[in-house]
């Protein structure tokens, strides 16, 4: 009997460990081939499942139940959506790895994907550094700082907890009238193509044995990035956003396509579709271009995610017909679909679909395969939930200073006095009394433009930084008296003897549709600010815009004119500049007009008559001003 009981407990031993091993799981193994680790976990995936994968929802309809109940593959913050107000880098990882926790406790315990609009530097975090918007960033030509500028945005993105940044717009900006001009590094494809080397920084560099389209993540250090908008939003007629770009298919792939080519090869992770058309086709519908370029030409093997109810904008108007919308997306090779609110009705739309064949299953698999593709290769099987380690990097000196390097390096000089023989800048450094003037001269909000802390940006100090006024301060000689009137009348002037003003006005912060503008005139009170100030003092105007704006009326007033674009947190940057610790140096990435009877106009156009051409800029040589 105790021998019949002894080879009985061997035998329930040897049944115990062989349900060990039938629980060994493939896709949890870090040493079994990426392609392994993905087959191994389709194959257990329910439909249920791959279609939560399919699903990304905004944070403020995301908890650790919803996580876990409808299977959710991903997470995103709309412009401004923060867990509260100013919240801590602490705070962002606690709430991001809250919705991890859900996602991990689910059957078989998919990590999610966390992403957000860090367009210029992690914008939407209070504290961080913010960088240039790319406006400024396509007049440095400067790769390599690029790279580092990516780098340093991927720390501070991982500084919250998040993997993924809806990041670099790669748009060709034809037509400054378009609200999201700013966000494009030129007018220029060639350009445009030097700048996808923030691709490199924001992942890694791609090795080279890397196969041609898979999606590269170098380490717990870089993000998942995203090249957006595909393809053709900076060529819509008028700048009209979300418009129709109504070009030949020698244009569209001459102009708008070469980026997304040069983005592919460098291993981006994702690339966003475009609200707008091509010839009337919306390109969240456009299969030929979506799957039969993007994926089967270019063998891009990341994902292809939808803007924000980006599949809705596909009637007219949005949602009407919220079924076909889902069929025409999902069909056309839309993978992950930013919902964002209203998940239920995405996910019962898409299962009917798919049930009933409308859909094929293969394209379900397609998509999630892709998915999962990013999530191993970003490495959130192994490491899905965050900590406070890399919170030091948030609006770290380091990065500060890369920032103001960036400031330096964007602006450009467009007139420097009377003539060349008396040149207003550099600026001297000691003085009786000068004047700083202009509305955006104090507000690092106004610096910084849309796309910071909030959606569409603001003004005041919204953030972390360096006003110019600030920077004025600091960098003038001690004995220097510094005046500030953000609007002052002719009496106030009189009444003072200045020896110079430094006039600083330009446009209020905007993003998207509310930033088109089909006029381009330099909003009031800054053209009275310039006729007061200017009629009266020797005087420098910085104009602080995504954009140029008319400024010809204003030319013969002006005694020097710097383009500082939307320089960000670093206003010291510009101060640098116009007192003379280092030289101006950048040259126009786009076309400055006339008037806007002229656009869209570029160079190479035949009719190219601007104000100042592409690639102008005046130079000054480094001094030590007294």
């Amino acid at each position: 009997m105790g021998k019949f009981s002894v080879l009985l407990m061997m035998v329930l031993m040897w049944c115990w460990d062989s349900m060990a091993e039938g629980e060994y799981m493939l896709y949890k193994d870090p040493k079994q081939p990426q392609s392994v680790r993905i087959n191994d976990l389709m194959k257990r995936m329910t439909l249920e499942e791959k279609i939560g994968q399919m699903t990304q929802i905004e944070r403020k309809v995301a908890s650790k139940e919803v996580m876990k109940k409808y299977l959710i593959g991903s997470v995103l913050s709309g412009g401004g959506s923060t867990p509260s107000k100013n919240a801590t880098p602490k705070t962002w990882v606690n709430m991001v790895n809250d919705f991890q926790n859900g996602a991990l406790s689910t059957r078989l315990g998919i990590p999610y994907i966390y992403g957000i609009d860090a367009v210029h530097g992690h914008s939407a975090a209070y504290g961080a550094t913010i960088f240039p918007h790319n406006s400024g960033l396509g007049v440095t030509r400067d790769p390599l700082l690029i790279k580092k500028i990516g780098a340093a945005t991927a720390l501070e993105v991982r500084a919250t907890g998040i993997q993924y940044t809806f990041a670099p717009c790669i748009a060709v900006c034809r037509d400054p009238r378009w609200g999201r001009c700013y966000e494009s590094y030129s007018e220029d494809p060639e350009i445009v193509r030097l700048m996808t080397e923030i691709i490199s920084g924001l992942q890694g560099e791609i090795t080279d044995d890397s196969k041609k389209g898979a999606p590269f993540v170098n380490g717990q250090q870089k993000i998942a990035a995203c090249a957006k908008h595909y393809v053709g939003d900076g060529g819509t007629h008028l700048g009209e956003n979300t418009g129709s770009t109504m070009i030949s298919s020698k244009q569209l792939f001459g102009i708008h396509m070469p980026a997304y080519n040069d983005s592919v090869i460098k291993g981006v992770s994702s690339i966003m579709a475009s609200y707008s058309s091509w010839n009337g086709v919306k390109m969240h519908a456009n299969r030929k271009l979506v799957t039969g370029y993007l994926k089967n030409k270019l063998k891009f093997k990341g994902f292809v995610i939808s803007d924000w109810q980006g599949i809705d904008s596909i009637t007219d108007p949005p949602h009407a017909n919220y079924t076909y919308s889902i069929l025409a997306g999902i069909n056309a090779g839309i993978d992950l679909v930013m919902v964002p609110i209203n998940y239920t009705e995405f996910i019962d739309g898409l299962t009917y679909l798919v049930k009933n064949k409308f859909i094929p299953m293969s394209r379900i698999d397609d998509a999630v395969r892709r998915i999962l593709r990013v999530k191993f290769t970003t490495g959130l099987f192994e490491n899905p939930l965050a900590d406070y380690s890399m919170i030091k990097y948030l609006g770290c000196q380091e990065h500060r200073d890369l920032a103001r390097e960036a400031v330096r390096k964007s602006l450009v000089l467009l007139k420097n006095g009377k003539s060349s023989m008396k040149p207003l800048l550099p600026l001297p450094k000691r003085a009786s009394k000068i004047l700083v003037a202009g509305t955006h001269a104090n507000s690092v909000g106004y610096q910084c433009g849309g796309w910071t802390v909030e959606w569409q940006g603001s003004s005041g100090n919204v953030t972390t930084g360096t006003t110019i006024l600030s920077a004025v301060k600091k960098t003038v000689d001690p004995n220097t008296q510094v005046i500030y009137n953000e609007n002052p009348n002719r009496h106030f002037l009189k009444s003072n003897s200045f020896d110079f003003a430094i006039v600083v006005v330009g446009e209020p912060p905007y993003t998207e549709g509310f930033g088109d503008n089909l006029n381009l005139t330099l909003p009031e009170p800054g053209p009275s600010t310039i006729k007061n100030v200017c009629g009266s003092v020797k005087c420098v105007v910085v104009l602080i815009a995504g954009r140029p704006l008319v400024v010809q009326p204003f030319i013969d007033t002006i005694g020097a004119l710097v383009a500082a674009w939307l320089p960000g947190t670093e206003g010291q940057g510009v101060v640098d500049v116009l007192f003379g610790d280092y030289g101006f140096t950048g040259k126009l990435a786009r076309t400055w007009f006339k008037s806007v009877d002229q656009l869209p106009m570029n160079v190479g156009d035949p009719h190219y008559d601007p104000l100042y051409p592409f690639g102008f800029g005046l130079t000054t040589t480094p001094t030590k001003t007294t």
